[in-house]
């Protein structure tokens, strides 16, 4: 291989349904407080003619109208998802709403001999397809680019603790040769899985269950709060180690280097959180220096350091958790509990919050997008570098992905010298405008039916004109969207 390939660009889109979370710690009696500072400012709903498709379709157009992208150099246009509601056609669906919006405006159509796989794997989907994006081009001779959606519509019961940590939306990054904004390292990318049982799931035979399989598909997962928890921190931390083996690394002197870190989002602090345990780990296996390191946080928190060590050299087993019945429990508690007191260190402030803090704040305001989520950290990362005037050219960048069920994946770049050009494009704080704040009647009706009065239609992208209903030997198009480009 001999061009670089990366990311030379990124476009957004959400709904411009928001919910307000203190308007929403009202309604529900919840804390503000908390919630701000552990999940964020407000999130995103998608409205009665939008679906997971329908905002796919609206990021690529913007990417390719924000990028300049020539359509018929498109030659692979994948799709992450885990938000997906036909189980036999994905990304080609994207596609066809694309080149029926691309020639309404007088352009070509994407190339017919265009790659269209669909991704799944919770919200580690996305990063999947850029992996296979990347290998793409890597061995693809001709003059290509390709194209990665993630888009993702994140529901959670009323009254569940999930509540707060909604969204809806959708990220389209432009990946090319010779990248304008970042390199990825593919031969140093790390990556770990494992099966995880009850971690979080959305098994079709629910529905049955539930009895409610209907015209408003609302895909609520199964979920155990604590114990994903524990199964993101595990599975993100064996990730890293698989990076820095491949780089032949110290993790926390990689660390060090680094200009940044975006990691899959869930909600605000659950990042923070994550890699704080990352450098912890990393420590473990870093000498005397980490080890001398080490000791003094275990020194502050009063802990005993061979014990701290002992237990981040171990390899509990996540899944007997569930198997034990014990599935509340810390897989690693004296980690978790060293962990509390690290955040008041300058360690942390320098080595996690600082460089985990480009894009943070307007992160707040969009909610969980799931397999959009960290390509949305990381376009609203680079666009805030670009308005504060940052240096970040030739600077090390590491996105970790992370999917539950269960499997991360660590991403190792390094932002191009062009990067300034191709940040000033993004257009992230544009997408968030403009909004309409729902009332209480508003989003709980939104939530339960897919439907609610007052609403403003967009008045821009794509949106689901009708849907088939037909089913008869003649002519048969039952549930099938029918779409419609709005500009």
């Amino acid at each position: 291989m001999t061009d670089q390939v990366g990311i030379s660009g990124f476009a957004v889109y959400v709904p411009p349904y928001r919910v307000d979370l203190e308007a929403w710690c009202r309604w529900t009696n919840n804390s503000w407080d908390k919630t701000h500072a552990v999940v964020g400012n407000s999130f995103r709903m998608r409205g009665p003619a939008q679906s997971v498709y329908t905002m796919a379709a609206t990021a690529v157009m913007r990417l390719i109208d924000q990028y300049g992208v020539d359509p018929q150099r498109v030659g692979f246009l994948g799709l992450g998802t885990e938000s997906s509601t036909d189980n036999s056609a994905g990304a080609v669906i994207v596609k066809g709403m694309l080149d029926e919006g691309l020639e309404a405006s007088g352009r070509a159509p994407l190339a017919r001999n265009c790659e269209v796989p669909e991704v799944k794997h919770a919200c580690l989907g996305g990063v999947y397809a850029l992996k296979h994006a990347l290998r793409y081009l890597a061995l693809e001779r001709e003059d290509r680019c390709a194209i990665v959606v993630s888009a993702d519509i994140a529901e959670y019961a009323r009254g569940s603790s999930g509540e707060p940590t909604q969204g809806a939306g959708a990220v389209a990054m432009l990946i090319e040769r010779n990248p304008k904004l970042l390199t990825v390292h593919l031969e140093h990318i790390g990556s770990a899985s494992s099966y995880r049982a009850v971690d979080f799931r959305k098994p079709v035979l629910r529905n049955s269950i539930r009895g409610k399989l209907n015209c408003h598909f609302q895909d609520l997962p199964v979920f155990n709060g604590k114990y994903s928890t524990t199964c993101y921190l595990d599975e993100t931390q064996h990730a890293l180690d698989d990076m820095s083996r491949r780089m032949g690394r110290d993790a926390p002197e990689y660390y060090r280097e680094l200009a940044a870190i975006f990691m899959h989002r869930p909600y605000h602090r659950m990042p923070e959180q994550s890699f704080a345990m990352s450098y912890l780990f990393g420590l473990a296996n870093d000498g005397a220096s980490g080890l001398a390191e080490l000791e003094r946080h275990c020194k502050f928190a009063h802990m005993a350091v061979e014990d701290v060590v002992a237990e981040m050299r171990s390899q509990p087993n996540i899944l007997k958790l569930v198997k034990d019945g014990n599935i509340d429990a810390d897989a690693y508690p004296l980690s978790v509990q060293l962990l509390k007191d690290f955040r008041a260190s300058a360690e942390f402030s320098g080595m996690v919050a600082a460089k985990m803090s480009l894009g943070s704040e307007s992160m707040k305001d969009i909610g969980n997008m799931y397999c959009a989520a960290l390509p949305a950290w990381m376009a609203a990362g680079f666009e805030d570098a670009y308005q504060r005037g940052s240096d970040l050219a030739g600077g090390k960048v590491l996105a970790v992905g992370y999917g539950s069920g269960d499997a991360a994946e660590a991403i190792p770049m390094t932002v191009a010298p062009t990067w300034r050009e191709a940040a000033s494009r993004i257009g992230f704080e544009a997408a968030l405008e403009p909004y309409q704040d729902l009332t209480k009647t508003q989003y709980e009706t939104l939530h339960d039916t897919g439907t609610a009065q007052g609403l403003v239609d967009p008045d821009d992208g794509f949106v689901i004109q009708s849907i088939g209903s037909s089913a008869n030997p003649n002519f048969s198009d039952e549930g099938i969207e029918y779409y419609r480009f709005v500009r």
